[in-house]
């Protein structure tokens, strides 16, 4: 995804080891999963230039890689199943809501099996719920160990200062989610610290770590620099691609209220960054829906037949059709 800025921008939602060595590598892309579907970027070029595994991915889910080799038939064959549990009523048709709700779907399932398989990572004991002390332990207890071997003592100690400040910044996610304050989190609330987009009680953390993120200078602010940084980064003398320059006119037109430069609104250091984080009426289950139905509806009736979707088979699913067997196996409540 091209930034944290286009669509819905994303969060710091840190997926961790459950020991030292594996903190480093287990962190996950920064995606609002709630709000945007997708790590792809859905159009390219400033608006002009479709991106398909954007569809595909909001579509099916996040295992591309299961049905990359997929024939154009295997893929068509499988696309024909999953249509027929998207249309919920049995009538021949996909409507907007049956689309809509199955993209919601695919999202929500990614969310669950998360949460199920961090839970059970951090929590070997099967307890009702998880100590901020156990979670620290699991995931930075290595901080308490670590010694420097000679020469490294300067290299050792940026290394630390920067597990320090996720481990500050998790407690701070960690304290909002505990609900009753008891120091410990239940499934719930350890769903919420984990996937703070999807509890309403915690968009202000997602606005805040967003904002930390992207203001490298710490002033509370984004500046145009800031903002075009944090989405692009090209070599020096390369000419910026069109996108960069319309993000530009975008910051300077609608981003920067007051005209100073900078990203703000004099209420809040940061509620015009919200407004960008979480549009308050977008909803990109809803858009992509629409999306899907008016590029394969052939006769213009608003709503999709088996035949019109297999027809458009590569917009749904094409070389990167994604969890099809998951789809079909583990979610017959559908």
């Amino acid at each position: 995804m091209r930034s944290l800025v286009i669509l819905a921008l994303t969060l710091a939602a840190w997926t961790h080891a459950a020991n030292s060595a594996a903190v480093g590598e287990e962190h996950s892309e920064r995606v609002l999963r709630g709000r945007d579907l997708s790590d792809k970027e859905h159009f390219h070029e400033g608006g002009s230039e479709h991106d398909a595994d954007y569809d595909h991915e909001a579509f099916l889910g996040d295992e591309a890689h299961e049905f990359d080799d997929l024939t154009p038939e295997e893929s068509q064959e499988r696309l024909a199943k999953i249509v027929d549990k998207i249309d919920q009523d049995g009538d021949g048709f996909v409507t907007y809501e049956e689309m809509r709700n199955w993209i919601q779907f695919t999202q929500q399932r990614y969310i669950s099996d998360d949460v199920e398989r961090q839970w059970k990572q951090h929590n070997e004991a099967d307890a009702d719920a998880i100590p901020w002390e156990t979670y620290r332990h699991l995931v930075y207890g290595f901080l308490d160990d670590e010694k420097p071997e000679e020469g490294q003592e300067a290299e050792l100690e940026d290394e630390h200062q920067t597990y320090k400040k996720m481990e500050d910044r998790d407690r701070r996610r960690w304290d909002l989610a505990d609900e009753d304050k008891d120091g410990k989190l239940v499934k719930t609330e350890f769903a919420n610290f984990l996937h703070p987009e999807e509890a309403e009680h915690m968009r202000d953390i997602v606005v805040q770590e967003t904002l930390e993120d992207i203001d490298k200078d710490g002033d509370g602010k984004i500046s145009l620099e800031e903002y075009i940084g944090d989405m692009y980064r090209g070599d020096s003398g390369d000419a910026e691609p069109d996108w960069v320059k319309s993000e530009r006119e975008q910051f300077e037109q609608f981003r920067d209220a007051d005209k100073d430069g900078k990203d703000n609104e004099q209420s809040s250091p940061y509620l015009q960054v919200k407004a960008w984080i979480i549009p308050a009426d977008f909803d990109h289950s809803e858009a992509e829906a629409k999306h899907l139905i008016y590029e394969s509806d052939g006769d213009q009736d608003g709503k999709l037949t088996k035949a019109e979707i297999i027809d458009k088979y590569d917009l749904f699913v094409g070389s990167q059709a994604t969890d099809f067997g998951e789809a079909l196996t583990r979610h017959d409540e559908f």
